[in-house]
């Protein structure tokens, strides 16, 4: 049986193994095969998209914060269809609210959780050598290139982007003559088809490498959270991801030739459109939430230095939640006209879902009591999330009841939800991941300094700008809306928006504090050890930052225990790793290295 020192000292002088895989630069780092080399793909790309959403969403809030006032440093770089001297006309104001949610969630949050962390995480979590299918793996990256680069394209277009919204509601999405960017619409479209097929080799290859690559002694209740996640998540895309690319070829053929799905003007139905577009909407919202989940999961166990608290709990938690989210889509529509009885099957429905959700949280406070807490970069973010979610499901509970979400439907109250969960969430899971596996992915500590600076910063103005959106929502200030000052009785709110505006660009440039510190550490940061973090799973095991190909070059490594064995009494030290064999360990003795089986075996 190999040692893992053994493995750590093949690797580190390049023998034997990596000799036999000197790759071309295009194949090493443009279409590449291996999987921690596609993760950086994504990451990269993602980080590209989630820079471009945040400059939208700056403009956004320039409008209603300074309506009808120029954009500094713009003047006239606009073209005159669009916002001619810096003046941001409500054409264009349309299209940067739809495309600012377009890219941020299916550009930027979707990849930066799934493609990202499912990619560098789940061979290296079960123990493989690689994905089941790499060179699928290097197509589902490859996919979504020409997906973004159409989506871009759209602003250049006679007409300018898309502009029905990020959900592209009928009849306003299905008619030309009614939306008035029909190119930009078409390219909207062509772009989500494209990109829901790199979804889709993305999943099948995660799925499959699941469950069939795990190594010796890995069960399915030895995985380690974030592989449950992105597991029970890529079941939601291969289901949904159909269902949506399905309307949007149906609401590409109303744009281009004619027919009429949606279209009432040809005896279409829009309703039909919301149908199928929450189908899909809904199982989204934890196909973007799921992952963040499971990755905090990892870092507060491990920065509390505590077995996670109640591990079979959370993995029924999120089967639970995929399993539900299939029968609440109707509550997006409440607005839109049901029957009594149905509209009260769907909320009760979303009623029950937060009942997992519930159980995840008290399963982090149980995890995090009376734990040997760690207040570094990783965990800050990971308790923010904590938290903003919690903020972000308790808003979400006020809307799972029908005679509270019609009044509020409409209104900035969904704003300051939707963005509790898809920011406060999601984002805040995606920054405790990239801080925790930095690391890992470069060899390189990020630095502590610039990264508590950035979480500061992030926290307070994020919290500047949401959450006083409950308030405007609750004082009936709709969304979407172009220049609140045309209403009399908005007026009096221009204030609040100037305020959240302000925020916003301090937030958006407190995000620059991450993206030096991101690329600084990545060349000049401090050199990482094997395994910074003290960590029980498989990844911290394989020699190298990041390990070369085939991962364990030592051979197979073997599961002996789950992944949470943190002060664990068979160790002398705090934590225990999946790979060490059981025999007791006597006090004061040198801990044992992860034990591997012989390649083959």
């Amino acid at each position: 049986m190999a040692t893992h020192a053994a493995t750590a000292e093949g690797h580190a002088t390049g023998a034997g193994h990596d000799e036999h895989h000197k790759l071309s630069f295009i194949r090493t780092y443009i279409f590449s095969t291996d999987h921690k080399m596609i993760a950086k793909q994504f990451l990269l790309a993602s980080l590209l998209f989630l820079l471009i959403g945040g400059i939208l969403a700056g403009l956004v809030r320039w409008q209603l914060g300074f309506p009808g006032q120029p954009i500094p440093f713009i003047g006239s770089m606009f073209s005159d269809t669009t916002a001619p001297g810096g003046i941001i006309l409500p054409e264009f104001y349309n299209s940067l609210v739809t495309m600012h949610a377009t890219f941020m969630i299916f550009f930027a949050i979707m990849p930066l959780l799934v493609g990202v962390w499912g990619n560098f995480l789940i061979p290296l979590q079960i123990g493989a050598p690689d994905m089941a299918f790499p060179r699928l793996n290097t197509a589902s990256f490859w996919i979504s290139v020409p997906a973004g680069i159409l989506m871009l394209a759209s602003f250049f277009v006679e007409g300018g982007a898309a502009g029905a919204g990020w959900t592209s509601y009928a009849p306003l999405s299905a008619n030309p003559e009614y939306s008035g960017v029909h190119m930009g619409q078409v390219l909207w479209l062509v772009s989500l088809i494209i990109l829901g097929f790199s979804s889709l080799t993305g999943a099948v290859n995660y799925i499959t490498t699941i469950i069939n690559m795990r190594a010796p002694g890995m069960t399915w209740f030895r995985m380690p959270l974030p592989t449950w996640s992105l597991f029970v998540t890529s079941w939601l895309l291969l289901l949904a991801i159909p269902i949506l690319t399905g309307g949007l070829i149906m609401l590409l053929f109303d744009q281009t030739i004619g027919t009429g799905f949606f279209n009432p003007a040809t005896d279409g139905e829009p309703l039909l459109w919301q149908h199928i577009f929450w189908y899909f909407g809904h199982p989204e919202v934890y196909i973007l939430i799921l992952p963040a989940m499971g990755l905090v999961s990892e870092v507060i166990s491990n920065r509390a230095r505590k077995p996670i608290f109640g591990y079979h709990a959370m993995v029924l938690a999120i089967i639970s939640i995929a399993f539900l989210g299939w029968v609440v889509w109707g509550h997006h529509m409440f607005q839109s006209g049901m029957n009594p009885l149905l509209g009260t099957s769907f909320m009760i429905s979303t009623i029950i879902i937060a009942v997992p959700s519930a159980i995840k949280v008290f399963n982090w406070l149980g995890t995090l009591w009376k734990g040997d807490i760690h207040f570094d970069v990783p965990m800050l973010h990971a308790l923010a999330f904590v938290a903003m979610f919690i903020i972000g499901g308790l808003s979400g509970i006020f809307m799972a009841s029908a005679p509270v979400d019609i009044p509020i439907h409409d209104t900035y109250f969904i704003v300051a939800h939707i963005h509790y969960v898809l920011f406060g969430g999601s984002l805040f899971g995606i920054f405790a991941g990239i801080t925790f596996w930095f690391p890992k992915m470069f060899g390189r500590m990020m630095s502590p300094k610039l990264g508590k600076i950035h979480f500061w910063v992030t926290i307070f103005a994020y919290n500047a700008v949401f959450f006083p959106m409950h308030n405007l929502g609750l004082r009936n200030h709709m969304r979407r809306i172009y220049d609140p000052n045309s209403y009399e009785y908005l007026q009096p709110l221009q204030g609040l928006n100037t305020f959240i505006s302000i925020a916003a660009f301090i937030l958006i440039a407190g995000q620059m504090i991450f993206a030096f510190s991101f690329f600084y550490s990545m060349f000049f940061g401090e050199k990482a050890e094997q395994n910074p973090w003290k960590s029980n799973t498989l990844e911290w095991t394989a020699a190298g930052h990041p390990p070369g190909h085939g991962n364990f070059p030592g051979g197979t490594p073997h599961v002996y225990r789950g992944p949470y064995e943190y002060s664990s009494p068979e160790s002398n030290e705090d934590f225990l790793p999946q790979g060490v064999p059981p025999e007791p360990v006597r006090r004061g003795a040198v801990p044992r290295e992860p034990g591997f089986l012989p390649t083959g075996d």
